[in-house]
């Protein structure tokens, strides 16, 4: 079922400019808070958003920098670059300035887009690196959705579209940054149609009659797919906003724009049947709702599926394969389990010699297809040990059962070795989440004084007004670690009573939110330090 595109091919054309020749220019391809646009208005936008970077003197298969709010120049900027043929790096645009020294030195981009509110980060951060040694920005192109109708979208030029081979680099994605810096993940045009045919069509079903929401935002790649490109593929519509996600701007979202899919992940899945009116608030326009990014604690599948009767579908997905190979399917979900794998793909669980194991032994995660990326940038190492032959090896690890249904076990350097036996975070985590007092728990590995590695958690506690804890004083901060000694001996004792003993966290703590990665993962080698020294 893989999908082998022609030689020459752009995907410009086949997520935007092939639904014009369908005759689907007319329809909706967009919905903000403030406009709706139709898929011949957005191509309008990215011919002139791809004629500004031409202009200003951009090549070919250079980078240019997309740090923007969700919104309708978000895609005229993506669709746009890709049509000169130059390659998409996606930022997260609320980004230290030391974090954009990191990303504009290791990609060399020629050119940024972003806006008015986060471009003073970007240009300080050029100076600084132009102070030390070489810049490479040669245009940065300020976008304000409040006038980019007058602007672009009528400037009635057409661009002609550069003639990609479909294994040119087509947009950067980004791997790591929980125990070092992120690399770069070079992927193709080919690899992005690709998983658009397998998942989103063959085991989703988009079809043009969607309206799709996410949780993430478009600079992360499950969102640029699940939000962007998936319905475009389909001549279906992304509803976007560029206001941070809670569960209530969620909520209202999906009550004023009556989405059929929603994207979302763990850490929102958790806030949103947390919600004290999670009950009351309307989600019935929704026919399934997706997770990916980190991994789903089956109690947090039982709640949702008790709080919202909408369909949940876990997946894994990584940046160098691009998006979800494999997946739950509409009407066929095992809570618990990350579903089957996607046809067109192939996942072997294998030891460390590559070995293929049994079924219901724990292994690392092998996966072929044709969405397999080139390699990570200026990183021959690492590409040499994750891309063998036709073969992604993750550090992933998961099991297999005997009717393909895959169970996720956790990050190989983060799973446990714990009396000579495999621990794997999530069971504790997910036995943490069965107790009332937990809204969100992270269980790491921390040695001791005696060399040995034990289990320890941070908790995220249910009651928002434990959050002001910290900043109590005197008596009342006495009391508040009085509190926090008693629940982490109840947890510890909970823990015990569902899971073998070795499996309890010696030590808790409780934090307001945990730290998270520039994807907004949780960043677990920060959550180790937390335990330093034990």
């Amino acid at each position: 079922m893989s999908f082998v595109p022609p030689e020459r091919f752009n995907i410009a054309d086949y997520f935007l400019d092939a639904r014009l020749r369908e005759g689907r220019g007319d329809r909706e391809a967009i919905v903000t808070d403030g406009e709706r646009l139709t898929y011949r208005e957005v191509a309008g936008l990215a011919n002139s958003y791809g004629a500004l970077l031409r202009d200003a003197g951009v090549q070919p298969e250079q980078r240019v920098l997309i740090a923007l709010p969700d919104g309708p120049a978000y895609a005229g900027a993506l669709f746009g670059t890709l049509k000169i043929g130059a390659v998409v790096v996606m930022l997260n645009p609320n980004l230290s300035r030391e974090e954009i020294e990191y990303f504009l030195a290791y990609t060399r981009a020629a050119a940024l887009f972003t806006d008015a509110a986060h471009a003073p980060a970007f240009e300080e951060a050029d100076r600084s690196l132009r102070a030390h040694g070489p810049g490479y920005l040669t245009a940065t192109l300020l976008v304000d959705e409040s006038d980019f109708e007058s602007r672009f979208v009528d400037s009635g030029d057409e661009l002609e579209m550069f003639p990609t081979h479909r294994d040119d680099a087509a947009i950067w994605l980004f791997s790591g940054g929980t125990t070092g810096e992120p690399k770069a993940v070079v992927q193709t045009h080919a690899s992005y149609a690709n998983s658009t045919e397998c998942y989103a069509k063959g085991v989703i079903g988009y079809g043009e009659n969607d309206r799709t929401l996410a949780v993430p935002k478009l600079y992360f790649g499950y969102a640029t797919g699940s939000n962007l490109l998936f319905p475009f593929a389909a001549g279906g519509t992304a509803i976007l906003f560029p206001e941070k996600c809670t569960a209530e701007v969620l909520f209202d979202r999906i009550e004023r724009y009556r989405p059929t899919i929603l994207v979302n992940v763990p850490t929102m899945i958790n806030r949103m049947v947390s919600h004290p009116e999670a009950k009351e608030r309307d989600l019935s326009s929704l026919r399934l709702c997706t997770s990916a990014g980190e991994a789903l604690p089956p109690e947090l599948h039982r709640r949702w599926a008790g709080t919202f009767g909408v369909e949940l579908l876990d997946g894994l997905g990584t940046a160098e394969m691009w998006h979800i190979f494999l997946s739950n399917r509409p009407g066929d979900v095992r809570p618990g389990t990350l579903g089957k794998v996607v046809p067109g793909f192939d996942v072997r669980v294998c030891d460390e010699d590559g070995r293929e194991l049994p079924h219901g032994e724990t292994g690392w995660l092998r996966v072929r297809g044709n969405s397999l990326a080139i390699g990570y940038w200026q990183q021959a190492a690492k590409t040499r040990e994750a891309f063998r032959g036709e073969w992604y090896v993750s550090g992933d690890m998961v099991k297999r059962d005997e009717d393909g249904y895959f169970t996720y076990c956790g990050r190989g350097d983060d799973m446990l070795k714990v009396s000579g036996k495999w621990l794997a975070p999530g069971e504790v985590e997910n036995r943490l989440l069965e107790h009332p007092a937990v809204r969100e728990a992270v269980v790491v590995g921390v040695t001791d004084e005696d060399g040995l590695t034990k289990p320890c958690a941070c908790v995220v506690r249910a009651d928002p007004s434990s959050a002001d804890e910290a900043g109590v004083a005197g008596d009342d901060a006495i009391g508040a670690a009085a509190d926090d000694a008693a629940l982490e001996e109840e947890l510890q004792a909970f823990v015990r009573a569902g899971l073998a003993a070795y499996k309890y966290p010696r030590r808790i703590f409780f934090l307001d939110d945990f730290p998270r990665t520039h994807l907004g993962k949780v960043d677990r080698a920060a959550v180790r330090r937390v335990f330093e020294p034990i």
